[in-house]
């Protein structure tokens, strides 16, 4: 049976960013279990298009995805001060205007990353709508609360963290927790007796304009026994953060086993990862969504290219698939990072049921539950 899918949400596309690889990539899964999807968003960056051909060239996929770029005529990506709240303003108007002109009777059912969406289009329909709740604000904390009154609303949480924070208003028909999960079909060549010797970061060198910590990654690297016959490479943008890590790395070591490469495309940075031998997970612990709520993508490529998992030893990365497999390291702690690379070396694989982290049975598992 084909279901008609409108995926509407406030992202840009494309974009280099790992949530709008997410959207992106669990559609094509929605399309492959037979589902029609329509992609709505707004046209608010530069960058944005409603091109197939470039969004299909930018995440090197052939999916046939329906595109449909939504005109944004408001402040948000043209107005260079008080970004905070041009958002806010930009993105109630956008999802207001944009849910009030859908035609409810073309879709089945609807999926959005956006408060706002969810919230208007709850308003307007019947249908099932499924948000999926990345990490928590105060004004998702009031939305939430309200939606979940409704019987067609449902929520995917994408830690149990996450989802206790709603304890109250969740119940087995309207709330899962799902975590992210992997395109295996760009990993399958990944084979764990051809590996470099490599150690690797992949992914956005910052997080909501902070630091990523990267620098201490580096630090740790140097400090370990493993600098001198490995390479560390650091993978991500934005330009002006990797080229500062060069700077830093320039002025404090004459380590030429250090490489910063900066942003790859997507086949290029999926080589790398199927070329290392350890992924590294890091971040800060100042921020809340990365102490006690992700769950990053970096970590299920990772493990679909057969790398061995460092990790900083946040509650978020203890509630991962598979976290028994991570060798955990003390945030901002030298001595503890350099210990794990190089414990890493020795650990052993524990069993990796790979199905059970790809996209396919993430996307069946939503299927299932939206037919709940």
């Amino acid at each position: 049976m084909i279901r008609n899918i409108c995926y509407i949400t406030y992202q840009t596309f494309p974009a280099s960013t790992a949530n709008s690889l997410q959207t992106i990539s669990n559609i094509k899964y929605f399309i492959k279990n037979k589902c029609d999807v329509s992609l709505i968003y707004p046209l608010r960056e530069k960058s944005s298009s409603s091109s197939i051909e470039k969004i299909q060239d930018f995440y090197n996929t052939s999916i046939p995805i329906n595109i449909k770029g939504v005109e944004h005529n408001y402040p948000f990506g043209k107005i260079k001060f008080f970004e905070g709240l041009m958002f806010h303003i930009s993105h109630y108007l956008w999802a207001k205007n944009t849910v009030k002109k859908l035609d409810d009777n073309v879709y089945d059912f609807y999926i959005t990353r956006s408060d706002w969406i969810f919230y208007f289009l709850l308003r307007k329909t019947n249908k099932k709508v499924i948000f999926e709740c990345h990490k928590v604000s105060k004004l998702r904390k009031i939305i939430l609360r309200f939606c979940l009154k409704k019987s067609n609303a449902k929520v995917i949480y994408l830690n149990k963290n996450l989802m206790n924070i709603f304890s109250k208003f969740n119940n087995d028909l309207n709330a899962i927790v799902l975590h992210n999960g992997v395109d295996l079909e760009d990993f399958k060549n990944s084979d764990i007796r051809n590996k470099n010797m490599d150690i690797i970061f992949l992914g956005n060198l910052q997080r909501f304009s902070k630091s990523r910590n990267i620098k201490f990654a580096i630090d740790g690297f140097v400090k370990s026994k493993l600098s001198n016959s490995f390479s560390l490479k650091i993978i991500g943008g934005p330009e002006d953060i990797s080229n500062s890590l060069k700077d830093y790395v320039n002025e404090n070591y004459k380590n030429e086993n250090i490489k910063i490469l900066g942003q790859l495309g997507r086949i290029e940075a999926k080589k790398s990862l199927n070329n290392a031998r350890v992924g590294v997970l890091i971040n800060d612990n100042k921020d809340e969504h990365s102490y006690l709520h992700s769950s990053p993508l970096k970590y299920f490529e990772y493990l679909a290219s057969n790398l061995k998992v460092i990790a900083a030893d946040f509650p978020a990365h203890n509630e991962l698939p598979y976290s028994e497999n991570i060798i955990f390291f003390n945030h901002n702690n030298l001595e503890s990072f350099s210990n794990a690379l190089e414990q890493s070396l020795v650990e052993e694989f524990k069993y990796i049921d790979l199905n059970k982290i790809s996209l396919d049975y993430r996307i069946k598992k939503i299927l299932e539950f939206i037919n709940k």
